[in-house]
């Protein structure tokens, strides 16, 4: 068998029991919500955790892109929601070419996107769900009031060929609860009007341990970083370090001096994302060093607190500060246990961001 050090690198590698221990414990903690599991697949890209969160209990997954979505459902799996504006007469085809062989749902927060739906999808004995898109505080995309998902929600059912499937929001980190209030009022306003509101999907992998509070209101959760989680997550409170299971293997390729090490990962291996960390990542050996600087291809480790230096020709692994872009970084991935290789796998919707 390979050992993890004798992988050539850079290269990412999975520990797979971690990766299967946090898909349980996710899956755990929706059923005991009551909430329905739809995990975001833009960590992982990979059909064959896809098809392992679905066999675990997911109602379906998420894609952000219409490229994960073709490369998805190429792979069989039949449950999608897309939770990304389509806009263009390009993208509005290989929707509808999408829709034609899997069920597929989209999201929609201005009346521009919806009009550009309903001239695609027509027919009423085949909609197309969308579901209002709503800015409870990310402040990304959505409509900004409940009256203006109100609004737009009628412009939907107002479209022979589309269907209104609810209420979707991608809440700011620590701010559920802000969320949910948001909802339930818009809830009540819907009600108020006559008008059912079929789900209400939310998500984010930082507030996932008070799935609870989000079921008050949410029938769906949206979960992307849980299955390898990282550095950023840590600090967040929703992992330990035990918990990560992607790590970077990088090799120390020179030791200019006693307290600088420069490593084969530099941006093109590692994320630039600092998200309010210091350093690009936790070195799993030498948890004393600080990655302090990326360049394209060079990492360069300050080891100015570690006691134990690396030499020239070590291995180390890091968790990233962020492990999604990381994903998007590489062609393969390898799946180790116990120290071990057990499979090398294509990235394949790697780079489908279109």
């Amino acid at each position: 068998m390979t050992r993890f050090n004798e992988i050539d690198t850079p290269a990412i590698l999975i520990d797979l029991d971690r990766a299967e221990a946090n898909l349980h414990k996710a899956q755990q903690a929706a059923d005991q919500a009551g909430l329905k599991l739809r995990p975001h697949i833009k960590t992982h890209k990979l059909p064959f955790f896809a098809r392992r969160q679905v066999e675990l209990g997911a109602i379906g997954i998420t894609v952000q892109k219409l490229g994960e979505a073709e490369v998805m459902a190429d792979a069989g799996l039949t449950d999608l929601l897309l939770t990304f504006n389509i806009i263009g007469a390009a993208k509005l085809a290989r929707l509808r070419a999408l829709h034609d062989r899997v069920t597929i749902r989209v999201v929609a927060d201005s009346t521009e996107c919806v009009a550009g739906l309903a001239g695609t999808f027509t027919d009423p004995a085949r909609t197309l769900g969308v579901f209002v898109e709503c800015d409870t505080g990310m402040g990304r995309c959505g409509v900004q009031s409940p009256a203006a998902a109100l609004e737009l929600a009628r412009t939907i059912m107002a479209a022979p060929g589309l269907e209104f499937a609810g209420l979707m929001t991608y809440p700011a980190a620590g701010k559920y609860r802000q969320a949910a209030q948001w909802l339930s009022e818009a809830k009540t306003l819907f009600e108020a009007g006559g008008i059912a509101v079929p789900a209400i999907t939310t998500g984010g992998t930082p507030d996932m341990w008070h799935m609870q509070d989000a079921a008050a209101i949410a029938t769906e959760y949206r979960p992307g970083t849980y299955i390898y989680m990282d550095r950023s997550q840590v600090a967040a409170g929703a992992a330990s370090y035990d918990d990560c299971a992607l790590t970077v293997l990088a090799t120390v390729v020179s030791r200019p001096t006693e307290n600088r090490a420069i490593i084969d990962a530099g941006t093109k291996a590692l994320t630039s994302d600092l998200l309010g960390l210091v350093g690009h990542g936790h070195v799993v050996e030498y948890p004393e060093a600080r990655i302090a600087r990326l360049s394209e291809e060079h990492g360069t480790l300050d080891l100015s607190d570690c006691a134990r230096k690396p030499g020239i020709g070590e291995t180390i692994r890091i968790i990233p500060n962020h492990c999604c872009p990381v994903t998007n970084l590489f062609d393969r991935v390898n799946l180790v246990r116990n120290g071990e290789l057990v499979e090398t796998l294509a990235v394949v919707a790697r780079g489908r961001v279109d």
